[in-house]
């Protein structure tokens, strides 16, 4: 595989442009087609929030944060036309374990836009247009032992959704949200993390293969807290996610983790931005990939922002994609902005290839077949990061569901 690490600027395949604070790199790996780019990460950091979908204008594909997206596969969610069409519906049942409480709220509720507001139009579409937001509580000082569980099936049509999870003050809990059914949806996704508290987030988009899904994920990681995300991404014909983090004290620490799996004509878009602006804080992000048939399409940005208040930071991105066929295609690109020397660390690292043939060679010569020695492979490739969410019975549901795209379409 292509790797790329900031600290050496050195590959072992495809091209990597280094350049100042912000200028990222993209690969041109086997299959990939790319060229290098650079791309200021301030595009996506200093965009001026808003709840006001007017305060952003229509995109037309060549601004920086959409130039990957086919915006004519978004369903108008990003020129108004979805708000428009005939809404759907969406079943929504949840599972609460003792203590935890779940409500329906307006949107001038106080808790409304407490992690930040949306960045882009789409996400300022979905915040003006949705009915009632869902507000998930886990009181201070829970600790649960099984997971809250938030289970939607869209049913068709358009749906904007607000989703709020305030995890208080030294509480603990694992929120999973799964995602399946049909239809054109976009989501904005608050994640407060309390002072000491400990949230593990895994959102699940499973959906059907015509879906389309755009969600903001915001997170507010408060005093010495703990914050994890799993973004797992499977199904859709087009899904555009993107996770923000931000601090509200020192000690807070993020990991985010990511599996996605692309088939042929599928869209998967991750952009990732972690805002360093609270001194003592950690964040570590690793997503990984595979990639199969025509036209599939994977797209990886990873922003880290380390202002200058923010001494004492410490920061690692990774992003990994196995590409199994020809035709798939992979964009990945990932930044780093440092304002301060005072940081204990950071580093950025991208690799995009094919099967390692050493590894296929090594498995073939003990007796194993050739097909199985690569769903060996990618099964090993992506379980580091399924171990991550901590739950065995989702963890074995996702590696189930692997194996279900390997047995498809590796065979």
């Amino acid at each position: 595989m292509a790797d790329v690490n900031n600290s050496t600027g050195s590959t072992t395949a495809g091209s990597i442009e280094v350049g100042t604070a912000g200028a990222g790199a993209q690969l041109a790996g086997p299959g990939t087609g790319r060229a290098t780019v650079k791309q200021p990460i301030d595009a996506r950091v200093s965009v001026k929030p808003s709840y006001d979908v007017n305060d952003f204008p229509v995109p037309h594909g060549r601004e920086e944060d959409w130039r990957f997206t086919p915006l004519h596969r978004l369903g108008g969610l990003h020129d108004g036309t979805a708000a428009e069409a005939v809404r759907g519906e969406d079943k929504v049942d949840l599972g609460l374990p003792e203590g935890v409480s779940a409500s329906l709220v307006g949107r001038d509720d106080e808790r409304i836009g407490k992690a930040g507001k949306p960045v882009d139009r789409v996400a300022a579409q979905a915040f003006s247009s949705f009915e009632q937001a869902l507000v998930v509580t886990v009181p201070k000082e829970t600790v649960l032992t099984e997971p809250v569980r938030i289970d939607v099936h869209a049913e068709g049509g358009v749906r904007f959704a607000h989703v709020v999870i305030d995890v208080k003050p030294f509480a603990e809990a694992v929120v999973v949200v799964n995602h399946t059914g049909t239809g054109t949806r976009a989501a904005n996704v608050e994640l407060l993390v309390g002072e000491g508290a400990k949230l593990t987030f895994v959102s699940i988009q499973d959906w059907e293969r015509d879906a389309v899904y755009a969600a903001q994920h915001t997170a507010l990681v408060g005093r010495d807290a703990s914050f994890k995300s799993v973004v797992v991404t499977f199904g859709g014909d087009l899904v555009r996610l993107h996770p923000r983090v931000n601090y509200a004290g020192p000690g807070g620490e993020a990991d985010l983790f990511g599996l996605y799996f692309a088939d042929a004509g599928q869209h998967l878009e991750h952009r990732l931005v972690i805002d360093h602006d609270t001194p003592h804080c950690r964040s570590n992000v690793a997503y990984k990939g595979a990639l199969q048939g025509q036209d599939a399409h994977a797209v990886w940005v990873g922003d880290v922002l380390i202002r200058a208040a923010a001494e004492g930071t410490d920061t690692y991105e990774l992003n990994r994609n196995l590409v199994l066929t020809d035709g798939a295609r992979v964009d990945s690109i990932p930044n780093l902005e440092i304002e301060t020397g005072e940081i204990t660390g950071a580093g950025h690292a991208s690799a995009t290839g094919r099967f390692d043939d050493e590894q296929l060679f090594y498995l073939q010569a003990r007796g194993i077949p050739a097909d199985d020695a690569r769903r060996l492979v990618v099964r090993g490739f992506f379980a580091e990061l399924v171990q991550q969410i901590g739950v065995t019975e989702i963890q074995d549901r996702l590696m189930e569901k692997i194996e279900a795209e390997l047995e498809e379409n590796v065979a």
